[in-house]
């Protein structure tokens, strides 16, 4: 598939009630398309429809799928073509964590993680690709995150799921360009977003979970989003400069990251306040069944909403026509993302428990320094 002159197409976009998901939902209603909106909580997907019709999509349907459910995941493809129409862009965003370290993560919750945000990836993508594939068109865009390529301490199964949908993707649109069809999937790789995640993952730190700084507005990432699905030629997008600088440090100085993100990643990762008893958390049943939570979470006054490394990363246009300059530009870039992520490790020597992280249990093996 070519890149594409925007028009009206059938989209469906999964983890639709919230975050990053509905802020796409925003993004693809603003310009009239045709939307299937899928996720677990009815009043969060309640909201995102009246949303979606304010803000002029064509047409518009809901369907509560759990995406670690493959059959249901099918189901729910198969209602939005019945509904809707052919589907043109499938957009994977849903997702589940939790925030803890890798000892205090039982196995069951592992499980759950990966089920929802690397096999809710893959059945979706089965889903689409078994329409898509027999009529020669679409485009399927997986939502990823800096955590594709670099590990975060204390989201160990987000982490892995992550690292997993980078590999599948990657395998994936080989075997689509080796069978010479025009059907595409790219993937964007996202900094923090202020998304409501942060209220309802489930977490064992002594304080509440926040995005890593610098953290971006979920419409930021909405606009990345529709640019590749316009776009699907080029491989993947790289959003937000901090995206960029950690992961040209990642693949220059990895083991200096390492140690720069045992020291820094606990204290970085909290936000200040108690955590409140009785928080909810959405690991096995949505939190906004009976209440919208919307696409921000509660970091606005922290948040930026808008990226000048994503402006230009969109006019260098597909990766053919802009492999040169962007090469050259990474390269130039290395020594000074070495240099700067040494210099960061160099500041963040501290005493051997990082701040922060009282209370959290941590065997000797794993522990930072």
């Amino acid at each position: 598939m070519e890149d594409l002159e925007p028009t009206t197409r059938t989209v469906v976009i999964t983890g639709a009630s919230a975050g990053i998901g509905r802020a796409c939902v925003a993004a693809f209603a603003a310009r009239g398309d045709r939307l299937a909106l899928i996720a677990r909580g009815r009043a969060g997907l309640d909201a995102a429809e009246r949303e979606a019709r304010l803000a002029g999509a064509a047409e518009v349907i809901t369907v509560e799928t759990d995406v670690a459910d493959a059959q249901a995941v099918e189901t729910a493809a198969r209602l939005a073509e019945e509904e809707l129409g052919p589907i043109d862009v499938w957009v994977n965003t849903a997702f589940a964590s939790v925030v803890a370290p890798f000892t205090e993560i039982t196995p069951e919750e592992f499980r759950r993680v990966t089920e929802v945000s690397y096999l809710g990836y893959v059945f979706a993508t089965r889903a689409a690709l078994a329409r898509m594939l027999p009529r020669d068109t679409g485009v399927v865009v997986q939502v990823g995150s800096v955590i594709a390529y670099r590990g975060l301490p204390l989201q160990s199964a987000y982490s892995g799921a992550k690292h997993a949908i980078q590999g599948f993707n990657e395998a994936l649109r080989c075997e689509l360009l080796a069978s010479g069809t025009r059907v595409r999937t790219t993937m964007v790789q996202l900094p923090a977003v202020n998304t409501p995640q942060f209220d309802w993952v489930r977490s064992r730190l002594p304080e509440g979970a926040q995005p890593v700084p610098p953290i971006f507005q979920p419409e930021v990432a909405a606009r990345a989003v529709l640019f590749a699905a316009d776009h699907p030629k080029r491989r993947e997008y790289w959003v937000g400069a901090s995206t960029v600088a950690t992961l040209v440090a990642n693949a220059v100085v990895p083991g200096l990251l390492d140690r720069y993100l045992a020291r820094t990643g606990f204290s970085s990762q909290q936000d200040g306040r108690g955590r409140r008893t009785g928080d909810p958390d959405n690991l096995f049943a949505p939190v906004d069944a009976g209440r919208d939570f919307g696409a921000h979470g509660r970091f606005d006054d922290r948040a930026h909403d808008r990226s000048l490394q994503q402006r230009a990363s969109h006019a260098l246009g597909g990766l053919t026509g802009g492999v040169r300059r962007t090469a050259g530009r990474v390269a130039a870039a290395l020594p000074a993302a070495a240099a700067g992520c040494l210099a960061r490790i160099r500041r963040a020597r501290g005493p051997r428990t990082p701040p922060g992280t009282e209370g959290v249990t941590m065997p000797p093996s794993t522990a930072p320094g």
